[in-house]
């Protein structure tokens, strides 16, 4: 009889149990004591907080160059290049290099200096947390030192920079440069001013760039190919080169027009070289002084004597006459009796550089242009079609 009633209160028991579990919320049934309570917490670093939400006592200028770094220094890439070298003791072995670029379009075309990527055998573009491609070179630009690169696709997220206008900068407003100093300082990022504009630069190639922002934002060895920026973060220039006695930034930089981007990228892109004017007879002669015309006996005092021609070339196509005698004048000999080149299209012409400013940004390939020379004691004028320069 006991053992009966205790059968009973154990089954009363486990049937209350059984209830009582019914009765719980469901969502409860799903926790597992392996799953702590506290891991949703962890998972919301506060780092997320700082970032979306920058510390407060800061003026309008440090947000707004805070907001421009966060939305587009990820638009900015570090390029690593690779040459092989060849040397007698070692044989051929690799030597790397580094600059930096941007990101022009979704398309994957990335922009940076063409002295960064010249001679490379292998060129790597790297993004944001190690993401590395490589690259091709689609296009490129010796005379304006820029080059155009293409990876197979740009990260998710990463938005190409806006351009902004090179012709509408002043002096004194803000420059935002980023880029990739000594090759290992990723993304770093440099505030100054536009310095000065329109500056002309010699490059080591011969050639000269012009327009050419100057701004004292802190730009060094490895910064080449990245972008300035101005406060709303528009691309405004390319930095290119630094003025600087040690080779370390001493305040001056200097950035390729984004106006002069705007010109030639697009053409890169398609053909992939730009097609430069050409006369035929640049450099291939001597720059007229009074001295030297009155000694030659010139009627003109300013103008540039042509000494030879190219073969093939524009010039020759119209007949410009060249040099028939050599006469010395001072140390010096020169090659006289050709034509002096005094105008194009009406623009007088004292120096080499003023030919070649005004076939680079006032005309193009296929012009006609009215050239004006003395010949045999008079003025006449020649038409010619500007051809294309060889490269």
């Amino acid at each position: 009889m006991t053992i009966k009633r205790s059968i009973h209160r154990l089954t009363f028991v486990a049937l209350l149990l059984s209830l009582t579990a019914c009765l719980q919320p469901p969502g409860l049934v799903q926790i597992s004591p392996a799953t702590p309570t506290a891991t949703p917490l962890a998972a919301a670093p506060a780092v997320v907080v700082v970032t979306a939400t920058p510390p407060t006592g800061l003026d309008s200028l440090e947000l707004r160059t805070i907001e421009v770094y966060r939305r587009y220094s990820p638009a900015v890439v570090n390029i690593n290049t690779q040459v092989m070298r060849s040397d007698f003791f070692y044989g051929v072995y690799p030597e790397e290099g580094s600059g930096s670029g941007f990101v022009w379009d979704l398309n994957g075309h990335i922009i940076t200096n063409y002295h960064v990527i010249e001679g490379a055998d292998q060129i790597t573009v790297s993004f944001d947390e190690g993401q590395a491609q490589e690259a091709r070179v689609t296009g490129s630009d010796p005379a304006n030192d820029l080059a155009v690169l293409q990876v197979s696709a740009v990260p998710a997220g990463v938005e190409p920079l806006p351009l902004g206008d090179s012709d509408a900068l002043v002096v004194g407003q803000s420059a935002i440069a980023i880029g990739n100093p000594f090759g290992q300082f990723e993304r770093t990022l440099t505030v100054g001013v536009v310095s000065a504009i329109n500056r002309t630069i010699g490059l080591e190639n011969g050639r000269t760039l012009r327009g050419v922002v100057q701004t004292d934002a802190s730009i060094n060895r490895g910064n080449s190919g990245g972008p300035l920026l101005d406060s709303r973060g528009r691309l405004i220039g390319v930095n290119s080169a630094i003025y600087s006695p040690t080779g370390a930034d001493a305040g001056v930089g200097l950035a390729i027009p984004v106006n002069k981007l705007k010109q030639v990228v697009p053409v890169l892109i398609e053909r992939g070289h730009f097609p430069h004017p050409w006369l035929g007879v640049e450099g291939l002669g001597y720059v007229l002084s009074v001295e030297l015309a009155q000694v030659l006996q010139l009627p003109v005092q300013q103008g540039l004597l042509i000494a030879r021609v190219y073969q093939n070339s524009p010039a020759e196509a119209i007949g410009i006459r060249t040099a028939t005698q050599q006469v010395r004048f001072g140390s010096r000999r020169y090659l006289v009796g050709g034509d002096v080149l005094t105008a194009i299209d009406d623009t007088p012409l004292r120096t080499w550089d003023d030919l070649t400013l005004y076939l680079d940004e006032h005309s193009e390939v296929g012009q006609t242009v009215q050239l004006t020379i003395w010949r045999d004691g008079q003025s006449i004028r020649l038409a010619v079609i500007l051809g294309e320069q060889p490269f």
